[in-house]
């Protein structure tokens, strides 16, 4: 995707020599006006051509198309006016990226967003953050969402009046299609931020669940996700950082991940797999936050605490950006240079944890209406400070050792197409020829029994490696590790990652046998097959002896012995990426 096209904005003369036609009152945002409202898709675009027409630090542009037939717009803020994605990607300074509306009726970000653009451009304090760092935005990322417009489907949701659906135009959950990239959305996402490959990720949302005295809560990525020195400054500098300054309007907490029935039986840390925009974002080495706006407090509330959060993840990058990069860089290289082996899972260590003082209100139980029976209810009129647990450490549950390099065959071009849009630098082969590899046979996998996604998802994969010489063909692809993608690409091509592209069903045609025998004739051969081999036999004698169903099964007894011969064929069940160590 080329991203050098000409903004939609107006022209650089009119942003220079009209810089403030208009007054302060038309820059008022609708949502200001009407505290219970977002705006539309219309307004909040009209709203943003505004704010590029009156100042030259803002450029609006087209970064990709959606499935509703809509551009995919950029909302972009420098201190040079930075006129495309290119530059801003060419820029030294730190970058940060805000995505906004990916659950539309989760429109928080929407309105805080423009508020925390226009004040950064009006306000001279605000204004010298942008000499030290340089801000995009997607004002509405599920555009088709934005646009099936309701007030019914937040069921227990306090405002706004009306808002989007969570459903794309393909009714996808787009916080589920950063890695399988079934959208157009998130086709034209996964382009756009390799290219800026920016240094935070911050995606706006409003949170269900319990009830508690928090306007905000925040999911950070998980720590482990990045290497030190990075892991450092994410955990011991900027999130305290937000926290502390959180706390002088909008106290902060953990996102409510509740362990058991209340908050009060404690939380955990949300695991951002990289289904997730944050743990996809993570995979970029962009330290990653999902705030989540409390449903139950007030639409404005929601908002302006979306807002001060915005504020304050700016101003820690204005202080500390260069140390941020330099950080950065040198835990890229730790990765690469010396660690040897990758987690593709991680398992909550229930046995570790932290404490916090935790403001909620009562959790009681009352007669329900409906049922009878007890119901949980939470007393607004009884707040209340306890000290809980908070579950925040995970172990490595799976790992492997990162090889030298994958091979693709050229016939997964679906695949191919993801790591091009990842930014994962590719070599073709020149020419057809044989090379020594290793291989992993499935050797079993747990599977959803209804759909997910568009996709029935696999889990629990268990796998075997083996050497094998394989024959490739001249347009195989061929896919070092030691490169930026790295992440991302152990992350999509070993089969047992939780988002691996297997886990996503773009490797099933291997999992289905495509050859079979006649049992009446393969009986005979079978036979024969067994005085040739009395190994085999005593292998189907012992298996018999142990296993009841199977010695009453005798089409299972043929397919033993068949499994064992040259009839079988030898790519059933092997995952057709090949790793060269």
């Amino acid at each position: 995707m080329n991203f050098a096209s000409s903004p939609t904005s107006t022209s650089l003369i009119l942003l220079f020599f009209f810089p403030l036609i208009l007054s302060a009152q038309e820059l008022t945002t609708h949502f200001e006006m009407n505290p219970n409202e977002t705006v539309t898709y219309e307004e909040g675009l009209e709203y943003w051509e505004k704010l590029s027409t009156v100042f030259p630090q803002v450029v609006i542009d087209s970064v990709g198309t959606t499935d509703i037939g809509k551009p995919l717009h950029l909302v972009m803020l420098s201190e040079e006016g930075l006129q495309s994605v290119d530059q801003f990607a060419d820029s030294s300074k730190p970058l940060l990226f805000i995505n906004n509306a990916i659950h539309p009726g989760e429109p928080c970000g929407v309105d805080a967003t423009m508020l925390f653009a226009r004040d950064i451009l009006q306000d001279d304090k605000k204004k010298k953050w942008l000499e030290e760092v340089n801000i995009v935005a997607i004002p509405f990322y599920n555009v088709g969402g934005v646009l099936n417009r309701n007030s019914t489907t937040r069921t227990n949701q306090n405002g706004p009046k009306e808002y989007g659906f969570r459903g794309n135009a393909k009714n996808l959950d787009l916080n589920r299609d950063f890695i399988k990239a079934d959208s157009k959305n998130a086709q034209s996402f996964n382009q756009l931020f390799a290219a800026l490959q920016p240094d935070i990720f911050v995606d706006n949302h409003t949170t269900n669940g319990a009830d508690y005295q928090y306007a905000m809560t925040l999911i950070s990525s998980l720590p482990q996700h990045y290497q030190q020195p990075l892991r450092d400054t994410f955990t011991e500098h900027l999130i305290p950082y937000l926290y502390m300054n959180m706390a002088r309007k909008y106290e902060m907490a953990p996102y409510v991940n509740s362990i058991g029935m209340t908050p009060f039986d404690g939380i955990a840390h949300f695991n951002d797999l990289p289904r997730y925009s944050m743990g996809y974002a993570s995979l970029h080495n962009a330290l990653s936050f999902t705030p989540e706006a409390h449903m139950l407090k007030s639409y404005e509330e929601r908002v302006y605490s979306t807002y001060e959060l915005l504020n304050y993840i700016t101003s820690w990058i204005h202080q500390w950006g260069k140390e941020l990069l330099m950080a950065k860089e040198r835990s890229e290289k730790v990765f690469q240079e010396y660690e040897n082996e990758y987690v593709l899972e991680w398992q909550i260590d229930t046995t570790a944890f932290s404490t916090l003082q935790f403001k909620g209100f009562e959790a009681q139980q009352k007669e329900s209406k409906i049922s009878g029976k007890e119901r949980l209810y939470y007393d607004q009129n009884k707040p209340v400070t306890k000290e809980i647990k908070f579950y925040d450490r995970y172990q490595p549950l799976v790992s492997v050792q990162k090889p030298k390099a994958y091979l693709i065959p050229q016939a997964y071009t679906g695949v191919i197409d993801r790591l091009k849009w990842n930014g994962v630098e590719l070599t073709y082969l020149q020419k057809d020829e044989q090379k020594s590899v290793q291989a992993y046979k499935i050797l079993d996998f747990e599977t959803v029994q209804q759909p997910y996604e568009n996709h029935y998802l696999h889990t629990s994969v268990n796998v075997e490696k083996f050497e094998l010489m394989k024959q490739f063909y001249k347009g195989d692809v061929l896919v070092n590790v030691n490169q930026p993608a790295a992440k991302y690409i152990l992350e999509t091509l070993e089969p047992q990652g939780k988002d691996s592209f297997f886990a996503w069903n773009f490797f099933d045609g291997v999992l289905q046998q495509k050859e079979y025998f006649s049992p009446y004739l393969f009986e005979d051969e079978a036979a024969e097959l067994l005085l040739k081999h009395p190994e085999w036999e005593e292998e189907l004698e012992q298996k018999k002896a142990n296993d009841p169903e199977f010695a009453e099964n005798s089409f299972a007894q043929l397919y033993f012995i068949y499994k064992k011969s040259d009839h079988y064929e030898p790519t059933h069940n092997i995952y057709p990426v090949y790793r060269i160590e």
